[in-house]
This record gives structure tokens, sequence and C-alpha cells, in this order.
């Protein structure tokens, strides 16, 4: 398939039109016109790129990709290092960010909804592009033992603040990532736990306050899996060769 006929085809399930994201959406950096490899991965460091070039990748696609707001513009240092490798092996770099995250059968959320065997699955923000979501657990469970359930899961064990009155946790909020300050609107909906991936100085406070339990699982542990899941959805849709690569992240 042509280079711009996946982004076409990646925006038609994605829709990023539909959201305000923090960077371009789609095709960052172009490679060879014909795309036949595919690799998958959180972000395109350059240990990432490293493992495209080894695996004679066409394209590279990543949740985390370039030119974000507020970065500096010069394409100098890493990140001419990282674009120069891209170019200089025809690679094509396709990013996707909050469209990824938001997505109903595969985004990030919607895999964390999944894995944790989440039900009840709708969004915490009254939009249809809700970036955090609710639901419920199939079964009531301690603090202690969904804290276990994570590490499980994403191997890794999460930061767990436990709200000042201990309670069960059967109503959960979440969202992907660097989503920590969605805690307070999921606190005053009634969840009984929050998960992200990340942690503030603040968020210890508003969890013993508000009587929420919080888990920071991992920015990059709770990203892993809707790039993948868009990746075999490539390979078992359309045909592609598509290979996951997880580059370790302890963040």
């Amino acid at each position: 398939m042509n280079n711009f006929q996946l982004e076409q085809l990646l925006n038609s399930e994605l829709k990023p039109q539909l959201i305000k994201d923090y960077c371009p959406n789609g095709l960052q950096v172009e490679g060879s016109n014909e795309i036949k490899k595919i690799v998958t991965g959180v972000t395109a460091s350059q240990a990432l790129i490293d493992a495209a070039i080894e695996e004679n990748a066409d394209a590279l696609l990543v949740h985390h990709g370039y030119f974000w707001k507020g970065e500096a513009e010069p394409i100098i240092g890493m990140k001419g290092k990282r674009i120069r490798s891209l170019i200089q092996n025809d690679i094509n770099l396709f990013a996707y960010h909050l469209p990824l995250d938001i997505h109903p059968t595969l985004g990030n959320n919607a895999e964390l909804a999944r894995l944790f065997s989440i039900s009840n699955v709708e969004g915490l923000e009254a939009t249809p592009q809700s970036i955090a979501m609710k639901g419920e657990l199939i079964e009531t469970l301690s603090g202690e033992e969904f804290a276990q359930r994570i590490q499980q899961v994403l191997n890794r064990e999460p930061l767990h603040i436990k709200p000042t009155q201990d309670k069960l946790i059967k109503t959960v909020a979440w969202c992907s990532g660097g989503g920590q300050d969605y805690i307070e609107l999921a606190a005053q909906q009634g969840m009984d736990a929050f998960i992200s991936g990340e942690i503030s100085e603040r968020t210890t406070y508003i969890a013993r306050e508000l009587g929420i339990h919080y888990f920071a699982a991992g920015h990059h542990a709770t990203e892993r899996y809707g790039v993948k899941a868009l990746g075999e959805w490539l390979e078992k849709e359309h045909g592609f060769d598509v290979k996951f690569i997880d580059i370790d992240n302890p963040v």
C-alpha cells in the first residue's frame, strides 16, 4: 500500500480531525512510497528506530511521535539524529496521540478496560470524545487486590495512594499516560478508584482528601496496548506484516 493511502486508512479509523491534540497526527516523516513491513511501538525513540532499521521496516507506527506544541523547532541534536535515521533508511513515521487513547475498540483506554476486566464502560467527560473513561469491575476488590491485578496485567508494580478512609473498589475511572488530573472529576462522580500512568505531588493529597484510591501504573505501561492493537488490526484486516517492539521504559 502507498504511504499516503495508509495514512488515509489510519485517519479513517482513528478520526484525528475530531479531537484537538498537542501534535500533528498522521504521517510525520515521509519515507518510501510502498509499505509492506510495519514496526509498532509506544515512542519513536532512537532505540525503536534502530530496531525498525534492523527489521527492514518501511514504516514506524507509534503513539508518541514528534513536533509537540512548545518543543524547540530546530531539527538538531537528538531530534535531528532520529529524523536523519528515518530519512536515510526510507522509513515513514506515523504517529497518533489522543486519537489512539480514545478509540473505542483499539485505543489505550479500551485495551485497559479489557485487560482489567472492566464492564459498563463509558466516558468520564460529558463529550463523545472523552479522554478519560469509567466503568465497573466484575467483582469488588480491596485496594491491595486491585493493585495486584494491575501488577499482573502490566508487569509493573503501581504506586497506590489510599484514601484516608480505606474502602473497597467496584467503580473505576482511568486515563492512560499522563491523565492524573482527571482524578477530581472521577471523585466528583463517586468513583472508588482512578488509574493513570503518572502521579503529581498534588495527586496524593487529592486522593486522600476526596476519598478515592489512586493507582499510578506507569505512562509507558498504560500506553503499550493501543498501538499494539492497531498494528494487529492492520495485519489481520489489511494484510500488512507488522511487528510490535516494546522498548523498556520504567516511567
